[in-house]
């Protein structure tokens, strides 16, 4: 069966459109649809991780505002023991002056006895008197009350002095010893007896290094140098004064008796 030359032209053209419909095909790339990623994963995934930053800024948070807080309560804390230190040390200041005023009318109520109607009256009254008196079982602190009120309520100053004899011998290692021995130093110094008063200071001075009367009975040392015009020793014990107790009320009255023997 002869083809005539259009059924020719027809069947080329129906070989060459298969023919590249075929090649067309082959070259075609091959697409794994699950290797492509999901839109719904990806954003299920970070609206996770999101989340989780978010807890953890709150977490944070939280315990800032706790760390805060316990530092509020601390600085509370300081502050009120801040206070409660600043009452005590005032409280405590006050307890020192009013100590130190004791003991400047202590010592101003024994130094009347240089006062001539002091020396009359001690001289008026006899010391066997005060001797009869005197009970072997009084207590300590009756002892010691009875000497100093000699001084202070009586003015008999005569009677004090072998009224702190006593009781010197009878309690050396009390409480009141380096008191009763610096008042009888005192009581002697004003009589003029330097040489007994020298000595009972020197017991407060020696014996007695912890005694808030020490700083005392080393100005009435000094003193006493200066009466026997020992103008040396008194330097030295004025010096020794104000270097082992600067701030004393005792330094600051020999700090002028010093700078006028230099």
């Amino acid at each position: 069966m002869k083809l005539t030359l259009s059924n020719r032209v027809i069947l080329l053209g129906v070989l060459l459109s298969a023919s590249t419909s075929s090649v067309l095909a082959a070259q075609a790339p091959v697409v794994d649809v699950s290797s492509i990623p999901s839109t719904n994963t990806s954003s299920g995934t970070l609206t996770e991780q999101l989340v989780n930053v978010e807890r953890k800024l709150d977490s944070r948070n939280r315990a800032q505002v706790n760390i805060q807080r316990q530092l509020d309560d601390l600085q509370s804390q300081v502050n009120e023991l801040r206070g409660v230190t600043e009452l005590h040390t005032h409280q405590l200041s006050q307890v020192l002056e009013r100590q130190r005023e004791l003991y400047q009318e202590l010592d101003k109520r024994v130094s009347e006895a240089l006062k001539p109607a002091g020396v009359s009256n001690a001289t008026a009254i006899s010391p066997s008197s005060v001797v009869k008196n005197y009970s072997n079982d009084l207590t300590e602190n009756e002892a010691y009350d009875k000497a100093v009120n000699l001084v202070l309520k009586d003015k008999l100053y005569e009677q004090a002095i072998p009224e702190f004899r006593r009781f010197n011998d009878a309690y050396p290692q009390s409480a009141y010893a380096p008191n009763s021995h610096y008042w009888l130093g005192q009581l002697l110094f004003n009589k003029g007896k330097l040489s007994e008063a020298e000595q009972e200071f020197s017991i407060v001075v020696q014996k007695f290094k912890d005694s808030s009367k020490r700083p005392d009975a080393l100005l009435k040392l000094a003193m006493v140098a200066q009466a026997q015009n020992n103008e040396d020793k008194a330097k030295q014990l004025f010096r020794q004064l104000l270097s082992e107790y600067p701030e004393s009320t005792s330094a600051q009255l020999a700090k002028p008796r010093l700078d006028k023997l230099m």
